[in-house]
């Protein structure tokens, strides 16, 4: 890896062992880490009965996500197995588990997040999981 892939995978590392250690609680390491025009996708795009999971196109937006991801669900594990670095792209490779507060359902699921860095600063996320398996612990 190079000096600056190094860097952007410490970095992200960094979040995702505080993001596991707060369960949820805080996502403010995250918003420390984003840039101001951020663009945050994920896969399930509300498919999920989430309007939450819509795509983020600043750093206000992405905090309404994680309000509106913790009023849903409870996070039991979130480990980041494998950090694959290339130029500005960091793709995490890893796992987490969920409790709907709703449903008292959980869901585990593999997942991998694609991030773009710049300067230090996520600017392009874009989160992959199995979006069946978190619907079904919907209802």
């Amino acid at each position: 890896m190079t000096v600056l892939e190094e860097k952007n995978v410490a970095v992200l590392r960094d979040g995702y062992l505080r993001w596991n250690d707060s369960r949820g609680d805080s996502a403010q390491h995250w918003m420390d880490l984003m840039a101001e025009d951020v663009h945050w996708c994920s896969l399930g795009a509300t498919a999920a009965g989430a309007s939450y999971t819509q795509g983020c196109c600043s750093k206000s937006e992405v905090q309404r996500y994680f309000l509106e991801l913790s009023r849903s669900w409870e996070m039991l594990d979130y480990t980041a197995d494998e950090f694959l670095a290339q130029g500005d792209r960091v793709v995490m490779l890893g796992s987490c588990e969920w409790k709907h507060r709703g449903t008292g359902k959980t869901v585990k699921t593999p997942k991998a997040d694609v991030i773009r860095m710049r300067d230090g600063k996520i600017v392009d996320f874009m989160e992959f999981y199995d979006t069946a398996a978190a619907l079904a612990a919907t209802t």
